[in-house]
């Protein structure tokens, strides 16, 4: 059976995004790039929402040419061309993914569950989230979910969107390793197994 794991950075109070939603109020470094290429070398397929998605796409692929990318940068826009993408969205449109549509599937809110569940017992690697933290959020308690991995950055944000915003036990600590001058990524099995 793939694994579906989410990864996500948050800041040492729990925060996924600062005050007016700014995703990159944390700081970052070459070690996030270097670990998120290292994340999608195992993976086959993206899971995303509809923001992340729309943001992602935007972002990472111009860096597959990009001369003046770090090595990291390059192997991430290369992978956001060539991986699946599963979008789990209700307000997306064929016409919104039109330009990916080769790679690209869009998901209704409603049979989420139902396809990721297929996806999960099909041929294949890791399944990987980054961002979409409604998307995925709601996935726990469906048991979906195996993996959280998350990148706890060295900054208080003392306001913004909790990354969590309900309780979430029988989590148990597979691995922890520091990265990158200040980030510490802790990885958990949330699966229940």
């Amino acid at each position: 059976m793939r694994k579906l794991i989410v990864c996500n950075m948050t800041s040492l109070d729990g925060y996924y995004e600062g005050p007016g939603g700014d995703v990159l109020a944390l700081p970052l470094d070459q070690a996030i790039d270097d670990y998120f290429a290292e994340r999608m070398r195992a993976a086959d397929t993206l899971l995303v929402g509809a923001s992340s998605y729309q943001g992602f796409i935007e972002f990472w692929p111009p860096y597959a040419d990009n001369p003046d990318a770090t090595e990291a940068q390059r192997e991430i826009g290369r992978a956001w061309k060539e991986l699946d993408k599963v979008v789990v969205s209700d307000s997306l449109t064929a016409d919104d993914v039109d330009s990916w549509s080769e790679t690209t599937t869009v998901v209704p809110r409603s049979d989420a569950a139902t396809r990721i569940a297929a996806l999960k017992e099909g041929p294949g690697r890791e399944i990987l989230v980054f961002g979409s933290r409604v998307m995925w959020t709601g996935l726990l308690g469906t048991g979906l979910v195996d993996e959280i991995h998350l990148l706890v950055g060295a900054g208080v944000l003392a306001d913004g969107t909790r990354l969590f915003d309900a309780p979430v036990t029988g989590m148990r600590l597979l691995d922890h390793r520091r990265i990158g001058a200040d980030m510490l990524i802790l990885r958990y099995d949330v699966s229940g197994r």
